[in-house]
């Protein structure tokens, strides 16, 4: 077992200690979420969360929100941004935090680093302790970010969240590699506030394993993408409220002959989800994570140092 797997498999506990913040509250036209990479796709989840509770949201890119915050909201004042970085050293994420600041919106960092440059540039800083063996992969600070962020719009949890997340990650387990032998084209699918969590699996399998994956919403792939399905091709839907129609894109994939891994719903590989929507993202990430983990492993590389990448992203 290298480091990155015992991270994915070592990571409940810091959850259970997650779950007991009690957030405080800011009010505000718009809040918005910046992140870069994995924090992006965090992003995008939190912002249809925070939009499904009934505040407005939007997820925008580190840099663009940094360069060019006219092209997503006028009114830089009245928003509420909220910064994810796990090093809370990210460049364009510092950066964007700091000019929002200076134009007068409210800040809260969410980050894993108390003392980063990102904690001393915020209104209000959001910490959890993250497992001290976490490399560049990241895995149980992306469920971290992803949990407090929910906390941040009085999404209520339990420790029975963590009980289903385990299951289904050792669920999927069980089912690899051989589920997935031969396959060499991955596609994540994910709808509402699951779409930034199919982009996050897709991202890690992508850079644990250097296998080119994509990642859609689920009605969307018809449109041009089911081109490239073939017996090369492995699919995981990332079941939402709209499971009937969902339903019917696995049906017609599995005819054109992908394997399916349902993640709360039909597939090749069916797996159950105890949870809502409202709380499915979160109970998917260490599935999709050890997802990754598993690829890697059947093409022979390591995790703990992926081709070109570095724990902290800075741009000169």
């Amino acid at each position: 077992m290298n480091t990155t797997e015992k991270v994915i498999f070592e990571q409940f506990p810091y959850w259970e200690k997650a779950i007991t913040w009690k957030p405080g509250s800011h009010d505000a036209a718009l809040t918005v979420i910046v992140g870069c990479g994995t924090s992006y796709n965090l992003a995008l989840s939190l912002a249809a969360y925070f939009n499904l509770a009934g505040r407005a949201a939007i997820a925008v890119p580190g840099a663009e929100w940094l360069s060019r915050p006219g092209a997503f909201f006028p009114d830089w004042q009245n928003t509420h941004v909220i910064a994810l970085s796990r090093s809370g050293e990210s460049t364009e994420t510092v950066a964007a935090a700091k000019a929002s600041r200076a134009a007068g919106a409210h800040v809260t960092a969410i980050t894993v680093e108390p003392e980063s440059p990102l904690a001393k540039n915020c209104d209000t800083l959001v910490v959890s302790p993250s497992h001290p063996d976490e490399g560049i992969v990241m895995s149980v600070s992306a469920s971290l970010m992803l949990l407090l962020g929910q906390r941040m719009i009085g999404q209520d949890m339990t420790t029975a969240i963590i009980d289903t997340a385990r299951r289904l990650m050792d669920d999927l387990d069980a089912a690899l590699p051989q589920l997935i032998e031969n396959r060499s084209h991955f596609v994540f699918l994910g709808g509402g506030p699951l779409y930034g969590i199919a982009l996050e699996g897709a991202l890690k399998l992508m850079e644990m394993s250097q296998t080119v994956t994509q990642a859609f919403h689920p009605l969307e792939y018809r449109h041009g993408p089911i081109s490239l399905v073939s017996e090369e091709t492995a699919v995981v839907m990332l079941y939402s409220d709209q499971k009937a129609e969902e339903a019917k894109v696995v049906a017609e994939l599995q005819d054109k002959g992908a394997v399916v891994i349902g993640l709360g719903g039909p597939g090749d590989l069916a797996l159950d989800l105890d949870t809502g929507l409202s709380l499915s993202g979160l109970a998917m990430l260490p599935a999709l994570q050890i997802l990754g983990e598993r690829v890697a492993q059947m093409k022979g590389l390591d995790t703990v140092t992926p081709r070109h990448l570095t724990k902290v992203v800075k741009l000169a």
